[in-house]
Order: C-alpha cells, then sequence, then structure tokens
C-alpha cells in the first residue's frame, strides 16, 4: 500500500480520514512543522512516502532546482478544502487500481488526472 507525506497545508482531519481507510498516512504538521519544502522532499524521500500538498512550488523544486525526488507527488488542485472533500476525493483516486503514484507527479482536480514522470 502507497505510504503518504501529508505536507503541512493537509488538514489534520484529512489524514486521520486517510488513516482510518488503512493508509499509512503521516502530517509534517507532526513530525517536522515548519519545515521549508526542500525538507519536506527530503523527509519524503527518507521515509519512502508519497507526498500530498496544496502547495504548486513542488513542482518548480523538483523539475527546475532539481530538489531530492520523492516516490511520488499528488499536488491537489481542489477548489473546496475541506478534510471531507479533500479525503473523499483522494480516497476515490488512490483506491482506484487503476491509478499509479509511484514515480509520477500527479495533478489532482476534481474531475481530472494529469501526471508526469517524475524522472529525469
Amino acid at each position: 500500500m502507497i505510504r503518504l507525506l501529508a505536507d503541512e497545508n493537509i488538514p489534520l482531519e484529512a489524514v486521520a480520514r486517510l488513516r482510518a481507510a488503512g493508509y499509512d498516512s503521516v502530517s509534517m504538521s507532526e513530525v517536522a512543522p515548519r519545515s521549508p519544502d526542500v525538507e519536506v522532499l527530503r523527509l519524503a524521500c527518507e521515509s519512502e512516502r508519497v507526498l500530498v500538498t496544496f502547495d504548486r512550488d513542488f513542482g518548480e523544486l523538483i523539475y527546475r532546482d532539481l530538489a531530492p525526488l520523492p516516490p511520488g507527488v499528488i499536488y491537489l488542485r481542489l477548489p473546496d478544502h475541506s478534510p471531507t472533500v479533500l479525503a473523499s476525493t483522494l480516497l476515490v483516486f488512490l483506491d482506484d487500481p487503476a491509478a499509479v503514484v509511484v514515480g509520477r507527479f500527479t495533478v489532482l482536480t476534481t474531475d481530472t488526472v494529469r501526471q508526469r514522470s517524475l524522472g529525469r
């Protein structure tokens, strides 16, 4: 199963819902609050966790600045940031047997999924 690292901008209630659904999920708020983005990527790499975030800066860090590559990134572009909607949207995506997250930078919206390889 996919291991997740939620950026600080992901509500803890959403992380709790992911855990309740069986996903090994950790929040930066719990393990290293106020860490710079490059540290978040380093931690995702070291702990072999897919990063979940609302922060678009991670794409620039990975592709432009060549920051450490986590196993995957899920960048959320949702108009509703409520924990219930967020967790539900993630779970629909993650529970899809055809979903590929590892090795991908995924942009997830309410009705689309776009992906790009993390390979350099």
